[in-house]
């Protein structure tokens, strides 16, 4: 396997022309650009970091439309996923708008998420979780926003944590958009550190959620 040396501008250019040309003519032609800038780079950036955060998943370039309205037959970005359980883990991504990463706890199961808002509910475990969040806030990643318009049930509106209890997902990411060292060897050192700053949050969802399907 070829050592990581970045991702190439090419690959950024590639999902920037998908965006207007969603096409399998499109796709079929220009398929040995994304084989050479965007999937051999994936490949090589998660085997350099398996030893570290474990081996990746590489999600696979094509769109599932058999339920959805939207027949678009490609995604136009590539991520890849390092979970250490279910729903939790470091994720990377590489698009038009260049890169993307984040981690946290994504679509829990109805189990899970039960445990999750039962943790955030205690009064020493909640507050773990705030500082932690605290922490990925001060490095630059912003929570996402899935979660409940209103409070969960079986929670009292004036909670302290209330906003968190409301997350379906909680989850954090950062643009990062596509800095010198995107397409050089230092990306790997900068997603390394940006998901190091992510372990506590990772792995205090792994800890509260060992276990649970």
């Amino acid at each position: 396997m070829d050592a990581f040396t970045g991702f190439p501008l090419a690959g950024l250019d590639f999902y920037e022309d998908l965006e207007a040309d969603n096409s399998k003519a499109f796709w079929n032609a220009h398929k040995h650009v994304y084989d050479e800038s965007v999937r051999a780079p994936m490949v090589a950036l998660t085997a350099e970091l398996a030893a570290e955060f474990g081996q990746a998943k590489i999600f696979r370039p094509y769109r599932d439309v058999r339920f959805s309205a939207d027949k678009l037959p490609y995604k136009t970005h590539q991520g890849a996923v390092a979970g250490v359980a279910p729903g939790v883990g470091w994720y990377v991504q590489i698009g038009a708008a260049g890169l993307f990463i984040a981690g946290g706890c994504f679509r829990p199961s109805t189990a899970a998420l039960a445990v999750l808002r039962a943790t955030i509910d205690d009064d020493v475990r909640g507050p773990e979780l705030e500082k932690i969040l605290a922490s990925t806030s001060a490095a630059g990643f912003a929570l996402g926003d899935d979660k409940l318009k209103t409070k969960p049930r079986g929670y009292p509106a004036d909670h302290p944590r209330i906003d968190l209890l409301r997350y379906k997902s909680l989850t954090v990411h950062r643009d990062f958009g596509a800095p010198d060292w995107l397409p050089t060897p230092a990306a790997a050192k900068e997603i390394r550190r940006a998901w190091n700053e992510l372990r506590p949050l990772v792995e205090w969802f792994a800890a509260v959620l060992e276990g649970v399907d």
